[in-house]
C-alpha cells in the first residue's frame, strides 16, 4: 500500500494469538498499536506488542487504551479485533479512506457490513448463538444503566464484531473516570464484554445506527451477499 504521512489516524489491534501478519501492509502514516492476550504465542516477527491479561475480551483492551491514552488520543483511532475481516472485510480501504480524508468521521463510525439487533436480555443473537452454549443472558440492561445511568431500551441496534472507530474529541467528551469505570466492568466477566459489543456507540454518547436505514427490519446487510440474495432477502449497497 502507499503511504500517507502523518494521518492522524491510529489503529488499534486487541489480539489474543491471531496471525496479525496483516498489520504489516497499513499504510504508512498510521500508527499500530497492538495489545496481545495470548502471551505472545505465535506473535509475528518484527510486530511489537504490549502483553495485557486475558480478560474481558476486546472490550478491556478498548477501555485500556482509551484510559491509558487519554490524554494523547489520536486524532482518529480505529479499533478492531485480531483478525478484523469477518466483520470488516474491507478494514484496509477503510483505513486508507479515513487517512486520506476521503471519509470523514464526525464523531463515531461503526465499521462492518451487517447491522443487527439484540434485545436487552440477548435473547435474540446471544443466547442461541454457536458461542454460548450454555444459552446465558447477557446483563444488557444491567450495564446500559450502571454505566450510562438510564434504562436499556427494548431493542439495540449495532454492528457485530465491536469494530468502530471514533474521534479524540467525541471520547474526550466522557471524562476519564467514565472509562475507568467501564474498564472495571468488562474486566469483570466476558459477559459484560459482550455487552460492549452492542453499545460502543451509546458509551460514545451518540447513536451510531439511524433507525430509517433498518427499514423496519432487524437485520441488514449493507453488501450484496450471493447467498442471501438467492433467499431473496434484501442488501443494500456499500456503506461509502
Amino acid at each position: 500500500m502507499g503511504d500517507i504521512a502523518e494521518s492522524g489516524l491510529e489503529l488499534v489491534v486487541a489480539r489474543y494469538r491471531e496471525d496479525i501478519a496483516w498489520t504489516r501492509n497499513v499504510l504508512k502514516g498510521v500508527r499500530v498499536s497492538v495489545y496481545d492476550k495470548g502471551g505472545g504465542h505465535g506473535l509475528p516477527d518484527g510486530i511489537e506488542a504490549i502483553p495485557l491479561a486475558n480478560v474481558g475480551r476486546e472490550a478491556h483492551t478498548y477501555l485500556w487504551h482509551l484510559t491509558r491514552r487519554y490524554d494523547s488520543l489520536a486524532p482518529v483511532t480505529v479499533f478492531c479485533q485480531g483478525h478484523p475481516f469477518d466483520h470488516a472485510h474491507d478494514l484496509h480501504r477503510v483505513l486508507r479512506a479515513i487517512a486520506s480524508g476521503v471519509k470523514c468521521v464526525q464523531e463515531f463510525l461503526w465499521l462492518g457490513f451487517i447491522i443487527d439487533t439484540d434485545d436487552r436480555r440477548g435473547r435474540r443473537l446471544f443466547v442461541p448463538w454457536g458461542g454460548n452454549p450454555g444459552g446465558r443472558e447477557l446483563p444488557l440492561d444491567e450495564v446500559h444503566e450502571a454505566l450510562l445511568g438510564e434504562p436499556c431500551p427494548e431493542r439495540v441496534r449495532f454492528y457485530p464484531g465491536g469494530q468502530f472507530a471514533v474521534t479524540a474529541g467525541c471520547a474526550r467528551s466522557r471524562p476519564r473516570e467514565f472509562f475507568e469505570r467501564a474498564l472495571e466492568m468488562a474486566a469483570a466477566d466476558d459477559l459484560r464484554a459482550h455487552c460492549f459489543e452492542r453499545l460502543w456507540d451509546r458509551v460514545f454518547g451518540v447513536r451510531g445506527v439511524d433507525d430509517a436505514v433498518m427499514g423496519g427490519r432487524d437485520t441488514v446487510y449493507l453488501k450484496p451477499i450471493r447467498r442471501l440474495m438467492r433467499e431473496g432477502m434484501p442488501c443494500r449497497g456499500s456503506v461509502f
